[in-house]
């Protein structure tokens, strides 16, 4: 299964479960937040050291977080640091100026 298929699937679980089956749910949560992790390793976005098609794939992910920790009473940000400062620079370029002129800079190569 596709980790954007079994990240949806855990959180959702998550936060519709409860016991033993809401525990598993969580952890198989932040196992697959941890292959991402490990994907984006000391970088600072998917890719590379710039903001690239691959980083969109993941963002909506993020909105989630809150709900999922919430439900599930447990924090991302203690098992995934380096993911969660990934999603605050990708929050800094929500600006629609930001993100026109990336696209700008593409098209000119």
């Amino acid at each position: 299964m596709p980790i954007e298929l079994q990240i949806s699937d855990a959180g959702k679980n998550t936060c519709f479960t409860k016991g033993e089956e809401q525990e598993a749910a969580k952890k198989e949560f932040i196992e697959c937040l941890m292959v991402l992790e490990a994907e984006l390793g000391d970088k600072p976005y998917f890719g590379g050291e710039t903001f690239r098609f691959v980083n969109i794939a993941p963002i909506p992910f993020y909105s989630w977080f809150y709900a999922f920790e919430t439900c599930g009473n447990f924090g991302i940000k203690e098992e995934c640091p380096k993911l969660i400062a990934w999603a605050k620079r990708l929050a800094r370029l929500s600006d629609s100026h930001l993100i026109g002129n990336i696209v700008f800079q593409w098209r000119i190569l």
